[in-house]
């Protein structure tokens, strides 16, 4: 998988290869939005990191490096995947470099070792792919938004798959974080059938000899996994080597558009649930997908899709308050109407500024120029609230 992480580094485009701080030049409007991206760059993982980064530097190329009319600049920071190293980065971001908005995060525990000296700050933090159960409840925070889901409910979609599918028995395999916790809890919401094991992994984990033997003695129904980056990559191509590809592989963040260029052949058919994919059929969401691909060489993942609508969030939100980022208050009644156009089509926040929105059962598909993508197999939650929004409490 670190052949994959450099091969990934060195195929960037001439255009990522610049600084990390990146200003607008000769824009008007004053004083530049200052932005910290939070990603993965390092290590199995960074294909997330990479994707996530991508989306948010296309959003701000189609809305002219501009946030409610004023120049924007905008930072990249790596967190390496070590909960020390982001706070420390964040802290300086924040403290020394003054910025308005903290963006991004692919790792839950990687969330929440930084929510609360942003949000302490009064600062805004908008995740755009760790969703923990704790956040999205009882944690909830008024500076605290979340343009993906809740970790449980796209785990969810896949309990209920499973169910709608006939599935009686099923063997469970995850990380041992917050996030895999999170993945079993909202797979069992739905699923009503026998779960035969429940498998944590370490996040470093590349060999499932002992896992895959495992299951092939248990003869599930199905196997329900939750294994992003490299643990997925891994994870696909010893299953499909295994032949237990008889045995239905339903997924959530394991096979994706960031992970199929390295999974490729070895992940056709299996599923994976989702609030978005490429083939949604809207304007904006097909504007985003052929720049994408032609910028960056590659089909954007859900980790691009989620950072791309978070830069027309904020957009939308500083017209509304003509550019204004002081007003606390007013900034986050203007990031709660979500006035924007996302790529999922219809989009808006619930009590505890998580999404309110369909979620999808897909599958990978190959497609005639030979990549890779998960495409719609059918709707599976409609206006979905997570299950965890009840319990939040912020006014």
């Amino acid at each position: 998988m670190m052949l994959l992480t450099r091969r990934a580094a060195l195929a960037l485009p001439a255009a990522l290869a610049a600084p990390a701080t990146l200003r607008a030049q000769g824009a008007s409007g004053g004083a530049p939005v200052k932005v910290a991206v939070l990603a993965l760059l390092t290590g199995p993982g960074a294909a997330l990191g990479t994707q996530l980064r991508d989306g948010f530097a296309l959003g701000m190329k189609h809305l002219d490096s501009k946030l409610g009319g004023r120049p924007v600049e905008v930072q990249v920071l790596d967190d390496e995947l070590r909960p020390e190293v982001a706070v420390q980065k964040i802290r300086t971001a924040i403290e020394r470099d003054k910025v308005d908005f903290v963006v991004g995060v692919v790792f839950s525990n990687i969330l929440g070792a930084i929510a609360r000296p942003v949000t302490e700050s009064r600062t805004f933090l908008i995740s755009t792919n760790a969703g923990p159960s704790n956040i999205a409840g009882r944690g909830c925070n008024p500076f605290l938004f979340c343009t993906s889901y809740n970790n449980d409910q796209v785990h969810a979609v896949m309990g209920q798959a499973a169910q709608d599918l006939g599935h009686r028995r099923a063997f469970v395999l995850v990380p041992n974080y917050q996030a895999g916790r999170d993945a079993v809890a909202g797979f069992k919401s739905r699923f009503k059938g026998e779960i035969l094991e429940e498998g944590y992994v370490p996040l470093n984990q590349m060999d499932f000899s002992g896992e895959l033997a495992k299951i092939a003695a248990a003869k599930p129904d199905c196997l329900f996994t939750f294994m992003p980056g490299g643990l997925g990559v891994s994870l696909v191509r010893q299953y499909r080597q295994a032949g237990l590809q008889n045995i239905p592989f339903l997924s959530t963040f394991t096979v994706d558009e960031a992970t199929l260029p390295a999974q490729q052949d070895a992940a056709v058919g299996f599923y994976s649930a989702s609030t978005w994919v490429p083939n949604m059929d809207n304007a904006q969401n097909r504007r985003f997908v052929t720049e994408f691909e032609a910028a960056y060489g590659m089909v954007p993942a859900s980790y691009a899709a989620h950072a791309y609508d978070t830069a027309f969030l904020l957009d939308g939100a500083l017209q509304r308050t003509g550019g204004n980022t002081q007003n606390k208050d007013a900034l986050r009644a203007a990031l709660n109407a979500a006035d924007f156009a996302s790529v999922r089509g219809k989009f808006r926040f619930g009590a505890n500024q998580f999404p309110v929105q369909d979620l999808w059962l897909c599958q990978v598909a190959k497609r005639a120029d030979g990549k890779f993508q998960t495409e719609v197999v059918r709707k599976v939650l409609s206006d979905d609230v997570d299950p965890w929004a009840g319990e939040c409490r912020m006014r």
